[in-house]
């Protein structure tokens, strides 16, 4: 029998790319590792696998709104994934045997309470480090143990989260923010027998360490810690007992955004963001050299190095979708299904900016005539970036005609703390000089129709969207915000309480404490101005961007009776099935070509 042709499948290739497979990094089990741990879709929807080179990929999860949150012990014999209430990410973590069916799992700690998660580290012999994040008590982290009861070894009002264990299972790194910052976080070592201090680790106000992981060789207490004292991410390795420290220096362009060890702690495996692509390096720590490994082009979206020195990395480009391959190229494991059609590769923008060098990065549709319409994709985070993967969003909208715009404004990582950071002079305000720069440019040289601008995004992007729409009437033909920050105020009263400790980081304070400020830089302050017609997509189960909030910015536009239109669904901060998000770009698309000018 002849296998079905993709290409002869009634389906336009922009859905084609939303309902092909997508699969996430395996995460394997150190002492066994042929078994691994992988999210993938399985009809459509995000769900956890288990994966063998001999079984493949097997189903453990069967959820109408997906799986994504998972961990495999060092056994490989369990499991675990987070079970969530349709999305709202506020539940507890259940495990089930490695290859076994849906409806095969457990509580994991039974009694314990649901929460969000603030990290999961699972150590040999059913040891488990479970962190939990609330409102009314901020953190808390505790230890499970077969044979004892779970104890308490950390808590604290402010954020934290855990960071991995020793290989013995005697250490726990944890990152926290007890100082009042949590986008600067600093690191504390405890025993994981009672929770008492082994060492601290402080940059000092601004300058945020992150812990990467203990050595893998029993009984070493070396911490790999990403750091930036000197103004972009580095490494060093950070002895907790002694106290001594190896700052690692790559002498390579770009900020390191990830590491990992190689597993006789030799040498690291480095991840560093330039220009909107993350190359890998390893770095050895016998004599101290070098060496760029891996693709050339596109992007290492995540790496892992395996025994015997192998190393996978998930690979893609904007043009081509995502696999993982080893270092040579060599297929390890490709999505399930019909492979994602082709999209057009990214062009590099840059342009001077009120705040210094902006990077753009542009997709234009082939031989379409210009000036072009042109939809501007803001990337959520803030503390993210976009850059040269494959992502079926942008991709829709070329098929569209469209070129479309992706900004990597002030905020944006991979540019240095300096660019990171220099948001918080006055949030939200700040990023769109830099949107509104390159747009402008862009018409200026003739690539971009003036009057056929659509400004979107999802979460932060979002939430730039309606405060741009706002805030630069004049600038936009359309809007389309997903899941944002529309009334802050009322976000903050309502977000889950990690979200409302990034906040106060941001704005130096609650809203009690600085309330001009969230006005300032509400998007329902300047409502009253909005011209364009605006979609707005709300999550009913959202604890990022509740519904609440978005519904007070809608009433406002309501009663202006301006053009506005709301797409609600049943799920949290997006979805994870396929024909939810194919439903939500039609939308999408029906909205701007109903309103966007001939």
């Amino acid at each position: 029998m002849t296998a079905p042709n993709p290409q002869d499948s009634p389906l336009p290739a922009w859905e084609r790319r939303f309902r092909a497979g997508r699969i996430a990094m395996p995460v394997w089990a150190a002492d066994a590792p042929q078994r691994c741990s992988v999210v993938a879709t399985h009809e459509g929807v995000l769900e956890m696998h288990s994966w063998s080179p001999e079984a493949g990929l097997t189903r453990l999860t069967s959820r109408s709104e997906g799986t994504a949150q998972g961990e495999i012990d060092p056994s490989g014999e369990w499991i675990w994934w987070f079970d969530d209430a349709a999305g709202n990410e506020h539940g507890i973590w259940r495990k089930q045997p490695f290859g076994s069916a849906p409806g095969a799992d457990e509580i994991a700690i039974p009694g314990l309470g649901p929460s969000y998660s603030a990290g999961l580290a699972l150590g040999r012999g059913g040891l488990a480090v479970i962190g939990q994040n609330d409102d009314g008590y901020g953190t808390r982290i505790q230890v499970q143990e077969p044979g004892r009861p779970l104890r308490l070894i950390y808590e604290h009002t402010e954020d934290a989260g855990v960071g991995g264990l020793s290989e013995d299972g005697t250490l726990l790194a944890l990152a926290h923010s007890e100082h009042g910052d949590s986008r600067h976080t600093a690191l504390r070592v405890v025993a994981v027998s009672d929770g008492s201090t082994v060492a601290d680790l402080w940059d000092g106000p601004g300058k945020s360490l992150e812990p990467l992981g203990f050595a893998p060789v029993t009984g070493d207490p070396r911490l790999l810690v990403l750091h930036e004292r000197r103004g972009r991410g580095e490494l060093l390795v950070w002895d907790a007992v002694t106290g001594t420290e190896l700052e690692v220096k790559l002498d390579v362009p770009g900020e390191i955004s990830d590491a990992e060890w190689f597993r006789d702690a030799s040498a690291l495996l480095v991840s560093v963001d330039h220009e909107a692509r993350t190359r890998l390096y390893t770095f050895s720590l016998v004599d101290l050299t070098t060496t760029a490994v891996g693709p050339s082009d596109g992007t290492a979206m995540d790496a892992t190095t395996r025994p015997g020195g192998e190393v996978w990395a998930l690979w893609s480009s904007a043009a081509l979708p995502a696999a993982v391959r080893n270092l040579q190229g060599d297929l390890v494991l490709a999505p399930p299904g019909d492979p994602a059609p082709a999209s057009v590769p990214l062009e590099d923008v840059w342009v001077d900016g009120p705040g210094g060098r902006i990077h753009a990065l542009l997709r234009r549709p082939v031989g379409a005539a210009e000036p072009l319409p042109l939809l501007i994709d803001i990337h959520g985070g803030p503390t993210a970036h976009d850059g040269d993967w494959f992502r079926a969003y942008p991709s829709a909208w070329v098929d569209h005609g469209f070129a479309v715009l992706q900004v990597n404004y002030r905020g944006s990582t991979g540019y240095g703390s300096q660019w990171r950071d220099a948001l918080e002079k006055r949030v939200g305000h700040i990023e769109l000089e830099d949107v509104v720069a390159v747009r402008d440019h862009l018409v200026e040289v003739g690539v971009v129709a003036p009057d056929r601008v659509v400004l979107a995004g999802a979460s932060w992007g979002g939430y730039l969207t309606l405060l741009g729409l706002g805030l630069y009437p004049d600038r936009w033909a359309v809007g389309v915000a997903g899941v944002p920050v529309a009334d802050y105020l009322a976000a903050y009263e309502d977000e889950m309480e990690a979200l409302k400790a990034f906040d106060r980081s941001l704005f130096g304070g609650s809203p009690d404490q600085v309330p001009e400020k969230y006005r300032d830089s509400s998007p329902i302050t300047y409502a009253e101005q909005v011209t364009a017609p605006v979609l707005v997509l709300a999550g009913e189960n959202d604890p990022r961007c509740p519904i609440r909030q978005i519904e007070n910015y809608v009433g406002v536009l309501a009663e202006r009776g301006a053009e506005h239109e709301v797409y609600r669904y049943d799920a949290g901060h997006g979805s994870l099935v396929d024909d939810e998000r194919v439903r939500q770009v039609r939308a999408e698309i029906d909205f701007v070509r109903r309103y966007l000018p001939a």
